[in-house]
């Protein structure tokens, strides 16, 4: 699915992954799960591209469903996979935190569970090797992508900004679409290790300009930085 000139995304609202193509290559950014490899593969082709052309990969965090074909990729490709030092344990499956779900609704969540499982992510490939990377990093990849640490989420998480494409990707920093829930708009993501740090980190976002805001679930947000952060703010308040 085509957002914007170089700029990509597969999976959908459920779970996404996304993709800057250059003339000097591929930056993917997530892996989502395992069986999004056929669509990544697709997707490719429909560019003129192959995996092979991916340059690097770059994991907003270490949780399971954002990790999927990333070791494939790194194992059959040699691609590199970039994630905080924060979260590198957690993404070579070393650390497992287990989450409180907190709201859910049993349609919504039902859908999710159906999806992870159509997609493979109730079995998880964790790393084997990392590259990690620290706040304010700019990465040797196509775009130039630029680290911008996001702790609350996980430790480690991280929104990935790439002005070549006008666009942040924020991984769980927020979601457009709640996936226990399935509430639409902006909001905090469930399964955050410390919502109280989450919130706190949206300031880091707040610096940014960006047309483009994308999560790792929800739709993606084109009404502005400061808007999406203040939406997400009162929607964390007390109701």
């Amino acid at each position: 699915m085509k957002l914007d000139q170089q700029l990509y995304r597969i999976g959908n609202d459920i779970v996404a992954v996304y993709l800057v193509v250059t003339d000097d290559g591929v930056t993917v950014v997530d892996a989502g799960m395992a069986g999004h490899w056929g669509e990544l593969t697709a997707e490719l082709a429909a560019l003129g591209r192959t995996p092979a052309d991916i340059r690097g990969l770059v994991l907003t965090h270490g949780d399971t469903d954002h990790l999927g074909f990333a070791e494939r990729l790194r194992r059959e490709y040699g691609v590199p996979v970039f994630v905080h030092s924060a979260d590198a344990a957690r993404a070579r499956g070393e650390v497992k935190v287990k989450n409180t779900w907190g709201q859910a609704k049993i349609g919504a969540t039902a859908g999710f569970l159906w999806y992870a499982s159509r997609k493979g992510g109730l079995r998880t490939t964790y790393l084997t090797e990392v590259s990690e990377v620290a706040d304010g990093d700019v990465l040797d990849l196509p775009a130039a992508p630029r680290i911008l640490g996001m702790p609350g989420h996980s430790p480690g998480s991280i929104a990935v900004h790439v002005p070549a494409v006008d666009a942040v990707f924020v991984g769980d920093g927020l979601t457009t679409r709640h996936v226990l829930t399935g509430q639409h708009g902006p909001q905090p993501a469930p399964f955050t290790d410390d919502r109280d740090q989450a919130l706190e980190s949206l300031d880091r976002l707040g610096e940014l300009q960006a047309k483009w805001v994308l999560p790792g679930h929800g739709t993606p947000w084109n009404g502005g930085v400061q808007e999406v952060v203040r939406q997400v703010r009162a929607a964390a308040r007390p109701q």
